[in-house]
């Protein structure tokens, strides 16, 4: 590009804040609070030589975990208007106030959606932010303080809804897969079986998988839990590192008790050229893919998300690149299935040699909600700086593997006057129509997990019958206590079985070999 159009967007500024209970200067931070220390450290690294705060046309904010679904009271109350909130604090009075959906794809989402509102002149700068305080609020919470974090704030805001449409059925949520753990352990359960490896080798592969990412978190100073373990301590069941859904240890699941916020300013060459921001500071979005996958219960392949993959390629085939010519990596890594299915799609190896996370990941450097990927983004702008002329991939992971955003980032320049070549959208997959509610019949298990209950552990199964292949979700019999013995001591993967539903609508079953 001989010149650099005004209109091209790029990322200026990034920041980051956090804080644990254990620091010396620990503060107890709001989200909002978070948030805006956030936003600062943002417009500061964009080393304009104006204030930019007053720039700031759109403010995009992801919504915390705590008012991520229907009928939440965050306990110490919230604020009416969060980004209004973080604009507040910054002195911005931003023209429009956005509360993004719920799930992880969301900060790479924005990030794509308003470049292209940039290119089109519809923005000249923008602010993302997120944050969250979980970890402060259990701690205060046992303390026994009762802060009040409501705030009301005046000023429109584009609340866009919860979207949490396709991440569960009610089938699953019947036969207690109701969260995050347990869905994943079904996947990951899936691809285990898919491999044909016993419980033991795979176990080894997911502490091999992030012990890698423990060590980066344990250098990067904006970790929740910045200790380098080792595979075998991943991986070991301990009384500190328990089984939450088999087959995932504590330290193999997102760290959620985080006190982390993230912030990302971008703006058009013609408005950074303004406000004196350096060269040396611009980035570039180079290729933005979004997808959305099939509910759980609807995929052909219960251990693969082929439409996660299909985003990566999307876009990477937007900015040009091979994967082999990408040198920085961060995939959103809440359960090791979630960077598997991109390394099996897209033909990498765990031990690639460029590394695969640049945070340290979830469960290490902490799952802040559903802002994640905007940490990710600040160290990717930082680590390209630092290495011009390099390409990132950032992948954002939302739901249960439900949506997937990709992006492809460098300083190099990418030409934007045709937005629709940067980013796209991958086409729904079809519904296949796989899913039964009520089974009865011989069946075979496709999948399964072991939930801890403080009543009794509970087994929970997904099958296929045997004279339609129609999926369906199974509990074991009510205080089948042998059944139970049976799942722990004898792989389930791949058994047949006997379904039955019973008069409460639940589907039963007991091993039939």
């Amino acid at each position: 590009m001989p010149q650099i159009s005004d209109r091209t967007p790029i990322l200026i500024g990034v920041g980051q804040a956090a804080e644990r209970p254990t620091d010396a200067g620990y503060r107890a931070l709001s989200p909002a609070d978070l948030a805006g220390e956030a936003a600062r450290a943002a417009i500061a690294d964009a080393g304009a030589g104006v204030s930019l705060a007053g720039s700031i046309d759109i403010l995009a904010a992801i919504r915390q975990f705590e008012i991520s679904t229907p009928g939440a009271k965050p306990p110490f109350g919230a604020s009416n208007n969060f980004p209004r909130s973080v604009a507040k604090r910054i002195g911005a009075d931003p023209r429009r106030a956005i509360l993004e959906i719920t799930g992880g794809q969301g900060p790479q989402r924005l990030v794509g959606e308003f470049c292209a509102a940039i290119a089109q002149g519809q923005a000249e700068t923008v602010l993302l932010v997120g944050s969250e305080a979980m970890s402060t609020v259990l701690h205060l919470q046992a303390k026994g303080e009762v802060p009040d974090w409501s705030e009301t704030v005046a000023g429109d805001l584009e609340d866009r809804g919860y979207g949490l449409e396709g991440m569960f059925t009610a089938s699953l949520i019947k036969h207690r897969i109701r969260g995050a753990i347990p869905c994943y352990a079904l996947f990951e359960n899936a691809r285990r079986g898919r491999l044909g490896k016993t419980r033991e080798a795979y176990a080894q592969d997911m502490g091999e998988l992030f012990a890698p990412f423990s060590e980066i978190a344990a250098r990067n100073p904006f970790s929740a839990a910045p200790t380098a373990r080792s595979a075998s301590e991943l991986i070991a069941i301990t009384e500190r590192n328990r089984i939450v859904a088999d087959p995932f240890t504590r330290m193999l699941v997102a760290r959620d008790q985080v006190n982390q916020a993230a912030a990302i300013l971008l703006s058009s060459v013609g408005a950074a050229r303004a406000m004196g921001v350096p060269e040396d500071r611009w980035v570039y979005l180079h290729g933005q893919g979004d997808a959305n996958e099939l509910t759980p219960m609807e995929r052909p392949d219960l251990s693969a998300s082929p439409q996660s993959v299909a985003s990566a390629r999307l876009a990477l085939s937007l900015a040009g690149k091979s994967v082999a010519e990408i040198d920085l990596f961060d995939f959103y890594s809440c359960f090791p299935i979630a960077v598997f299915n991109m390394l099996d799609g897209l033909g990498l190896q765990p031990d690639d040699p460029r590394g695969l996370t640049l945070t340290g990941g979830l469960p290490y450097f902490g799952g802040a909600g559903n802002d994640y990927s905007m940490h990710a983004i600040a160290e990717m702008i930082t680590s390209l700086r630092a290495h011009p002329g390099q390409f990132g991939l950032i992948g954002a992971n939302g739901g249960m593997l439900s949506k997937y955003a990709t992006g492809i980032y460098s300083t190099v320049p990418a030409d934007w006057s045709q937005p629709e070549l940067r980013r796209g959208k991958v086409a729904d997959a079809p519904v296949p129509g796989l899913e039964i509610d009520a089974a009865s019949g011989a069946g075979q298990v496709e999948t399964y997990t072991i939930l801890p209950q403080r009543d009794g552990d509970v087994v929970v199964v997904i099958g296929r019958l045997n004279d339609n292949h129609r999926r369906f979700a199974a509990l074991a019999e009510v205080d089948d206590l042998a059944t139970l013995a049976d799942s722990k001591s004898r792989d389930p993967l791949g058994r047949m079985i006997t379904v039955r539903t019973d008069d409460q609508g639940l589907n039963r079953f007991s091993y039939a070999d």
